[in-house]
């Protein structure tokens, strides 16, 4: 398989991404519009979000599934940040989906940034190709990873893991819904029951800026590594959030991840009986940089050390606080909508 690689000098963001500001927390403050972001979904509205979500991603999925295997043109964001056209022909196939049947909600892609309404409380975090070095360089694993959330809170998803390797792909596809449980390729999905560090397999991510929060999770790493049977690295956080979802792994954390990693892989975990939080144990949303998400049995165990290690950073001075969030737009600040 040959790699064909392109240099070229990082891009400045986009003006879309560039209006992400300060966050607006509700309810303390007014709004200049009505709450609706904070109210629970119908369970028909989940159902038609997660079956979009599932038909955007197997869109995407269709676009690296013809890819494999073939030669890669890959070009570089950053130092070490990949691209491939691939990345780019997935996530066109997925706007597709997305744009025709919600025109009105706001998308955030990887690779284009802000469309659509800043207004609207709908938020789709799309990563069509999560895990792009894997898939440059044929190693497994990667995935298509499609969410939508409210206030920024996930609230349907599905990834679309492609596992096995060269002349041997393999695909697992995991759907969710608020409230309407977590599937595997059409079968219930559950956590693992593992409750002692000492007895649990764990997985962490590191970013490509090698900053002082890489420099505390390599101590973690470390630590980790003493405490239980292992922790293991794979370099796609949704594929990270769906194992221990899956029962595979029991406990995943990551600081500097983006509302593209996460949104999807997240609502899969929780409604297979998953914790997610910040690294500090406070509520997650999807704009948070910085993650703890476990089979809920070792959460206060995997708390302990990761929310020492988040406190130092941030008492060092490293900001560990939301990403970008649209001026204006409302963060619900609990786990779920009520």
């Amino acid at each position: 398989m040959a790699l064909v690689l392109h240099l070229r000098a990082p891009q400045p963001a986009s003006a879309a991404l560039l209006r992400f500001r300060g966050v607006h927390r509700c309810p303390q403050r007014p709004m200049r519009r009505a709450c609706t972001s904070c109210s629970a979904c119908t369970a028909a509205e989940l159902d038609e979000l997660r079956a979009v979500a599932a038909r955007a991603a197997d869109a995407g999925a269709a676009v690296v599934r013809a890819a494999l295997d073939q030669p890669r043109n890959v070009q570089y964001k950053g130092a070490l940040d990949l691209v491939t056209d691939t990345d780019k022909g997935s996530e066109a196939a997925v706007l597709q989906v997305v744009r025709a049947a919600f025109p009105s909600h706001c998308v955030l892609g990887e690779e284009g940034g802000m469309l659509g309404d800043l207004t609207s409380p709908y938020l789709w975090c799309v990563d069509p190709l999560d895990g792009t070095t894997n898939f440059a360089h044929g190693y497994p694993s990667f995935a298509v990873s499609v969410g939508v959330t409210r206030a920024g809170v996930p609230l349907a998803g599905c990834v679309i893991e492609f596992t096995g390797g060269p002349r041997a792909w393999s695909e697992r596809r995991y759907t969710a819904a608020q409230g309407r449980g977590a599937e595997c390729n059409g079968q219930p999905l559950r956590v693992s029951a593992t409750g002692e560090l000492r007895r649990s397999l764990l997985v962490t991510g590191f970013g490509y800026d090698h900053g002082q929060d890489w420099l505390a999770n390599l101590e973690l790493f470390k630590h980790f590594t003493h405490v239980c049977q292992g922790v293991r690295r794979l370099g796609a956080a949704s594929v990270d959030l769906c194992h221990v979802a899956l029962g595979v792994v029991d406990g995943y954390w990551e600081f500097q991840l983006k509302p593209w990693d996460m949104a999807a892989g997240v609502i899969v975990l929780q409604e297979a009986g998953g914790t997610v939080t910040k690294g500090d144990g406070s509520p997650f949303n999807v704009f948070t940089k910085s993650m703890i998400a476990s089979n809920t049995a070792l959460h206060q165990s995997m708390l302990h050390d990761i929310g020492a290690a988040t406190r130092k950073l941030q008492e060092g001075g490293f900001d560990l606080g939301d990403w970008f969030i649209p001026e204006g737009y409302t963060v619900h600040r609990k786990m779920r909508l009520d």
